[in-house]
């Protein structure tokens, strides 16, 4: 089991490969491997989705996944 925390100044659902994992600013458990990570809908985000490797993370030291708000 691997820990993910994606980063973002509100809260939001985190996505994880298209399926609700979370939310934003959480520590999240992932399986190993490769991840596709996006806010859902309401595209006041970017980036608009990370694919990132997540392995070799503890719960104390989680992969963090930053997104930040869109310029409008």
């Amino acid at each position: 089991m691997e820990f993910v925390k994606a980063i973002y100044p509100t809260n939001r659902f985190v996505y994880i490969d298209g399926d609700k994992g979370g939310k934003t600013n959480d520590v999240l458990r992932v399986a190993a491997g490769t991840h596709e990570f996006d806010l859902g809908p309401l595209k006041n985000y970017e980036p608009e989705s990370q694919r990132a490797e997540v392995s070799g993370t503890t719960v104390l030291q989680p992969m963090e996944i930053v997104f930040s708000k869109k310029d409008n």
